[in-house]
């Protein structure tokens, strides 16, 4: 059959939830057995997001293919089973790029260039480059309908329905119908007004998603319906929820991929949510919850840490656990001791970044993490700070640190990759995307993924100096993957604690709730048997004191044993029994 196209619009406001509307209609749709995918167009002039500050646009997601694209190709692949690539993502920077270099070129052949129809007809080819093979593409248009750098999307979208035909064409509009506590109601007037701004640009939505904290009822969605020109079956409530993972369920419960392939005239099959209602199950009925310390100088935006974030859950989800997340400014634990912000966690994370503001209290969080035996993960820059530290303080290399932050640094454990050293420009240039790496047997490493070859995806210029690899091995760091050529180190441990490992490598990338990335389950696990240990080690001190003549409180969790057997399954059997045993003497 023809490729269908599915166009997502947002009006109101921003942050209403776009891409996760987008990525959770593609897992009904594709749940019913049709081939696709989704893709982003953006409006900002930027190339790609590569250079902007996670302050200003959140995390840069990164595809096997080596594109640096916008953090909601991260929920496309959480909630779909497909790997986006360079073409899932385009922005108003790389149209105007492309359409420039063809003028300078030749190809429009003393033309006047201009929006219509060079720009629009470039985005159009964007499309159909994504589409090609699929049963259906659904396109996600950033920001809201009214903003002038949406304009040309917006038209090339308009014209889209006339070139691909009417009955292979949607398009869903996401739009707020907030509550006003003083009124005691629901106001549809600014999703009147939205849907308004979009025909007077020519589209008239096929769907209304409405935002709301409330369900709309049917006096509402007709009313909807009546200012807005479609059927009161075609408008439905997007409703807020406390877990993203139920949105899909949520949606279907409405029938919204029923109406769908009815509108494209599709046949599929009745889709299967048995996978989401389990993993839902999960994310609910928890068997224990650990504490993460993610030391990071973003902390300030979450969405900074979003693939991040999700992968931690991810981990707790393989674990039968909530992951709680507690975010410290590196730059905190440069003015503070490590035990003041530090005390409680259950496993220490150090992210990547860039810059060297608050390196030096990231290192102050690894060295803090190496000594008291806790949990440790690091990624990127949390790999090469690792080195730092143990440089510095196990080898004595008391000026050890990264060319990055001094270029005449006396001991540059960390240097500028080779092929990094001629390049200027600094969009699209680092080690992007995604790279084999060959695993040491015996090591966390290789048990986490139990297979000696993986790929993992990359971003940064930065990388371990191989001249000093004797050095470090000597003194107990364990290197524990690296590139095939071994150039390249990518992962190192350490021997002698319970669970330290960091990787160049940027994991979280690949993590999916259905399958949670293996260095993140084993990390959680970690994690959790350490909270466990802790736990067991002050409940037993609350008995000792209550046997001395001081009452332990009754109320605490830690004290009884429906919480602790909540928590056996990360022990051996026979050491969980031990515990309980003891506990009940």
């Amino acid at each position: 059959m023809k490729t269908k196209f599915i166009f997502v619009t947002g009006g109101v406001v921003s942050s209403l939830g776009k891409g996760l509307a987008a990525a959770s209609l593609g897992a009904l749709l594709e749940n019913r057995g049709l081939n696709l995918s989704i893709q982003k167009l953006d409006p900002y002039i930027n190339v790609d997001p590569g250079t902007m500050s996670p302050f200003q646009h959140g995390e840069v997601f990164v595809t096997d293919d080596g594109a640096e694209t916008d953090l909601d190709l991260g929920h496309y692949e959480r909630f779909l089973s497909i790997s986006t690539r360079k073409v899932n993502n385009v922005t108003s920077g790389q149209i105007y790029n492309s359409v420039i270099q063809k003028e300078r070129r030749g190809e429009y052949l003393g033309r006047t260039v201009q929006v219509i129809p060079h720009i629009t007809d470039e985005i159009k080819s964007c499309i159909l480059q994504a589409a090609s093979g699929l049963d259906l593409l659904i396109v996600e248009i950033g920001g809201t309908v009214g903003d002038i750098e949406s304009l040309p999307f917006l038209e090339a979208i308009r014209q889209f329905k006339t070139d691909a035909g009417k009955n292979n064409v949607l398009y869903v509009h996401l739009t707020l119908v907030p509550f006003i506590k003083a009124a005691g109601e629901l106001k549809t007037k600014p999703t009147q007004h939205s849907v308004q701004k979009l025909r007077e640009i020519g589209i008239q939505p096929d769907i209304l998603l409405c935002r709301s904290e409330q369900e709309l009822d049917p006096a509402i969605r007709h009313k909807i319906a009546s200012f807005c020109n479609l059927p009161p079956d075609c408008v439905f409530t997007a409703l807020d929820v406390d877990n993203v993972h139920k949105v899909p369920l949520v949606l279907h419960a409405q029938k919204l991929d029923e109406k769908v392939v009815e509108l494209l005239n599709i046949w599929t099959r009745q889709p299967d949510l048995a996978n989401w209602k389990a993993l839902i199950e999960k994310i609910e009925h928890p068997r224990a919850y650990v504490t993460i310390g993610v030391v990071g100088k973003y902390v300030e935006l979450v969405d900074a840490y979003k693939s991040l974030n999700e992968a931690l859950f991810h981990g707790g989800i393989a674990n039968t656990a909530t992951v709680r997340l507690s975010y410290i400014d590196a730059e905190d634990l440069e003015k503070n001791s490590p035990e003041t912000l530090l005390a409680g966690m259950d496993g220490i994370l150090v992210p990547g970044g860039f810059g060297d503001r608050g390196t030096e209290g990231k290192i102050a969080a690894i060295h803090y993490a190496r000594e008291k035996k806790v949990p440790f993960f690091g990624i990127c820059l949390g790999m090469q700070l690792a080195v730092v530290e143990f440089a510095r303080n196990v080898m004595g290399l008391e000026k050890a640190g990264s060319t990055e932050f001094d270029v005449n640094c006396p001991e540059p454990v960390i240097s500028l990759m080779e092929e990094q050293k001629a390049l200027l420009n600094k969009g699209a240039t680092m080690r992007l995307g995604a790279y084999p790496c060959v695993l040491k047997k015996g090591t966390l490493a290789f048990s986490a993924y139990g297979e000696k070859e993986i790929e993992e995806r990359h971003r940064h210029r930065y990388e371990f100096n191989t001249l000093y690899r004797k050095q470090f091995e000597a003194h107990g760091l364990i290197f524990s993957g690296y590139a095939p050529s071994e150039t390249l180190m990518e992962v190192i441990e350490l021997g002698d604690h319970p669970w330290f490992l960091a990787c160049q490598f940027h994991p979280e990338f690949k993590s999916r709730p259905m399958s949670p990335h293996p260095l993140f389950k084993q990390f959680i696990d970690a994690s959790l048997t350490y909270a466990a240990q802790n736990q067991w080690s002050e409940a037993l001190e609350r008995k000792r004191t209550a046997t001395d003549g001081v009452s332990a409180n009754p109320s605490d969790p830690l004290s009884s044993r429906h919480h602790c057997a909540g928590i056996t399954h990360h022990f051996p059997y026979h050491t969980a029994a031990f515990y309980l045993s003891f506990l009940d003497f």
